[in-house]
Formats: C-alpha cells, structure tokens, sequence
C-alpha cells in the first residue's frame, strides 16, 4: 500500500517531468534502430542480495508511457530477494520498453538500496524500544520516493519537509535567543496562524534538556550528538513526558548502543544520502 503522500497527481507529474528530462524530443537510438511493430519481453534481474523496491512505481511507469504494456509481477515491493531472482517481465512495444528501461533501473536501484539498508539497521536494533526514522538528507525532487523506499524496508518517515512539523533546531534557538525563546514564539506562531503541527527541540547537552522540559509545550525531545551515557540521562530526566529521539553520527557500530539507552527513535541521514544503488538490470529475452 502506497502512503498518503504518493498521490496519483504526485507519481504523474514526477513520471512527466522525468520523462522529459531523459526522452526531450524523442529516443533517437530506439526510433532509429527499433521497428515500429517490434514486441519483445524483458526481466528486471536482481544481481545482488537485498530489499526489492520500486516495483509498483515501475509499473506505473510502464503504463504511464505506454498502456498497453503487460507487467508480471514475480516479486513484491519490500520482500527479501537473492542474486539472481526475477523481479517481473515487461512484454509489448519493443521501443515502448527500451525508452522506459533507464528510469525504471534508475528508480529501482536507488530504493531498493534504501529499503536494503533500512531494513539492515532496523534489524540491528531489533528487540528495543527503538524505531528508525529517516531524515530531509534526500534527493530534491526525489524525497518522497526516498521516503517511501525507507517504509518498504521497515523504517519510518520523520516529516516529509519543512510544512509539516515544527523542529525546532541549533540554529533556530541560537537565532531565536534560547531554547524558551524559541519554544514560546513558537507556540505563539501556532495560535496566531491557527495551525496544528506538532514541534521538535533539538537538544546538545542536558542542561538543554532541562530548559525544555521547563519551558514545556512541545511532543519530541531530540538529543543530538549526545553520548550514550548522556542519552540514558536524558530519558530519565524526561521520563515518558515527551517522545526522544537520537541523531547525529550514528553509526552501524553504535546504533544498538544508542538504541539500549531507550530511546523512542533514532535518525540516520544515511539511509538517503549515502546508499549505493543496488545491482539490477533489464534483459530481453
């Protein structure tokens, strides 16, 4: 199931844009080299071992471009697959697949190592509290395909931009004035524009902490760049009253560290802007 923010007019408009961006007025080497009544079959092949995903945003691709297309679908979005497996076959317009093929791979490859690695550390904090969230380190114009990459490995979207909750970060409180500055012009900014978003404070120290807890008023409590002895501070300082979540440098050697400290979440930017995109490719046969 896709989520709420992969809308129909979204996946349009991003398949257009990228379409345009790759075909411009025409795929010359396919229009020169293919019959216009030549069909054929093609596989998506799995060259290595990992999460599979993007395989129902190739199928809207491939009817996008041309709906006469017929896609069987041999595996399904989120499902662990070796070197060797078979995604699904594309059959019909022999050109219709070859102009599709690129942005179809190109898609694929980048998700499935998002799901791949999401789900690599999801497992490794298997068994705590903890839940992992991805971060805005995205692709522009690519974020919510990220994102939902990130759900099909079992992780969870923190928000999607800057419209759809309040973080309150380093750089907000040191230019607001302090953390209860920040936090009450915030509120403020709530009650005048009418809004409900719910807000994040970024903390570096637990003395920060503590000012957050006093001022009041928010839902999450990021503790950021703290050592795991810090985080365990934090979270009994803060004892359930708000949600906490840990970030900065978190590695594959510490996450299970961090995740023991009991946290609620743990952001990772790296599940977006540091995979290397899986090995998959397009065979006819």
């Amino acid at each position: 199931m896709r989520p709420a923010y992969i809308t129909d007019q979204f996946l349009h408009q991003f398949i257009t844009s990228a379409f345009a961006e790759d075909v411009g007025d025409g795929d010359h080497s396919t229009l020169a080299s293919i019959p216009v009544s030549a069909t054929r079959k093609a596989r998506l092949l799995i060259k290595q071992d990992g999460i599979i995903a993007g395989v129902e945003l190739a199928e809207i691709i491939f009817r996008h471009f041309d709906s006469n297309l017929k896609i069987t679908v041999q595996l399904q979005d989120g499902q662990a697959v070796k070197k060797g497996d078979v995604g699904f076959v594309v059959e019909g317009s022999a050109r219709s697949i070859l102009t599709c093929e690129r942005l179809v791979l190109n898609c694929m490859q980048r998700m499935s190592a998002i799901a791949t690695y999401t789900r690599y550390l999801s497992g490794l904090i298997s068994g705590t509290h903890a839940r992992l969230l991805d971060t805005r380190k995205t692709t522009p114009n690519f974020r919510l395909l990220e994102k939902w990459a990130v759900i099909m490995g079992g992780g969870l979207n923190h928000r999607i931009g800057l419209f759809d909750m309040i973080m309150l970060k380093d750089n907000h409180v040191d230019m607001a004035g302090g953390i209860a500055q920040a936090i009450n012009q915030t509120k403020e900014y709530l009650r005048a524009t009418k809004k409900n978003l719910r807000i994040e404070v970024e903390t570096r120290n637990l003395k920060e902490v503590q000012e957050v807890i006093q001022t009041g008023g928010v839902d999450v409590i990021m503790l950021d760049n703290m050592s795991p002895a810090d985080m365990r501070k934090a979270v009994e300082m803060i004892s359930g009253k708000y949600q906490t979540e840990a970030s900065g440098g978190i590695t594959e050697e510490t996450i299970r560290t961090v995740a023991e400290t009991g946290v609620d979440f743990i952001s990772v930017g790296a599940l977006t802007h540091s995979v290397k995109s899986m090995d998959l490719s397009l065979k006819a046969f």
